[in-house]
């Protein structure tokens, strides 16, 4: 967890959390000043000015990440301005979106290329749709990225510039607003992506000590507008990200795990899943990029399988947890490329 300034006490900080969840989001009281959120916004206005940009997105809390149409400023999630939430949020969600520095700055320049696009209106820059594409290319519910692309810059998780045009510019935006000494140019060396990026740097250029087009200080959905409750937003946001697998890993399971009555003795596997499921949990978020929620949702359903298989962990251990593993991994990424909605919009 970051670092912390000195920090407001709010009257919902010590309950427990079954009467924290009763809370409305409106009543909890939390501001970006004063917290380290406003330090890693100093952060990206540092990074703007050393380009010689006069934008400076405002900020606000609301319930996601997101950049409204048409407004210059960065929505940021509301749990991330006190520990006790993170905390929360970490406990519901198995994950803290940006809730570490690195994350944080990594989110703030991808969202700050989508306000940027709003402060000086120019997504429709005949250059620029060349090179990303259509902007009012409609969002799809799902996308399939192709990890060996080199079209396309590595920024935030899941080739997520892979998405849309709009954040395709967004991730190259941010690569050059978080390179210092420019050292994008030798990290794609070689890729057609490359262009983007010298684009990108130009059009930068063009905008330096030019004022924004659009001032709107408007805050959409900011928290003191929300009336529901902690628990309602996490029931929302959980049905967001529950997946649901019927008897499609039988086949699979039953080539891992034993059914023979030899193996009676050894341990269920539904037991052998659920002991190594924080670790292969971990392991396997950090190769798919996936959010640990959703993955916790697959291994719950891999537990009642094999459960109901009877199935047991006959083998070395080792062996076994390496291979349910990528089982995992090749069945996460599977699902993703038929089905998963992947965006926070």
């Amino acid at each position: 967890m970051p670092a912390m300034s000195p920090a407001r006490k709010f009257a919902w900080e010590k309950l427990p959390d079954s009467e924290l969840l009763d809370v409305r989001l409106r009543d909890l009281g939390v501001r970006i000043e004063g917290t380290w959120i406003e330090e890693c916004l100093d952060d990206l206005y540092e990074d703007l000015a050393r380009r010689g940009l006069k934008f400076r997105p405002h900020a606000w809390l609301s319930t996601d990440w997101f950049v409204p149409g048409d407004i210059p400023g960065i929505a940021i999630p509301f749990f991330l301005a006190h520990p006790r939430l993170m905390k929360l949020e970490r406990k519901h969600m198995l994950d803290v979106e940006g809730g570490t520095r690195p994350e944080m700055m990594r989110i703030l320049r991808h969202e700050c290329g989508h306000a940027l696009d709003n402060a000086y209106r120019i997504e429709r820059l005949v250059a620029r749709q060349k090179l990303f594409g259509n902007p009012s290319t409609p969002y799809p519910d799902h996308y399939r990225p192709n990890p060996a692309s080199r079209n396309f810059v590595h920024h935030l998780r899941l080739y997520y510039a892979q998405s849309h045009p709009l954040e395709d510019f967004a991730e190259t935006f941010a690569v050059i607003l978080g390179s210092r000494n420019q050292g994008w140019k030798k990290r794609y060396t070689g890729w057609p992506a490359l262009k983007k990026l010298e684009y990108v740097d130009h059009l930068l250029d063009t905008l330096s000590r030019r004022r924004p087009a659009h001032h709107s200080r408007k805050k959409p959905d900011s928290l003191p507008t929300l009336g529901i409750t902690l628990r309602e937003y996490y029931a929302e946001k959980r049905a967001q990200y529950l997946v649901s697998y019927p008897d499609i890993y039988d086949g699979d399971l039953r080539r891992l795990f034993s059914n023979d009555p030899k193996h009676r003795r050894r341990e269920l596997a539904s037991r052998f899943i659920r002991r190594n499921s924080t670790e292969i949990r971990k392991l396997v978020s950090t190769w798919t990029g996936e959010y640990q929620f959703t993955l916790e949702q697959v291994l719950k359903d891999m537990i009642g399988r094999s459960r109901e298989l009877k199935l047991r962990a006959a083998g070395p251990e080792r062996r076994l947890r390496v291979e349910f593993a990528i089982l995992l991994t090749v069945k996460t990424m599977d699902f993703h490329y038929s089905s998963r909605n992947w965006f926070a919009l």
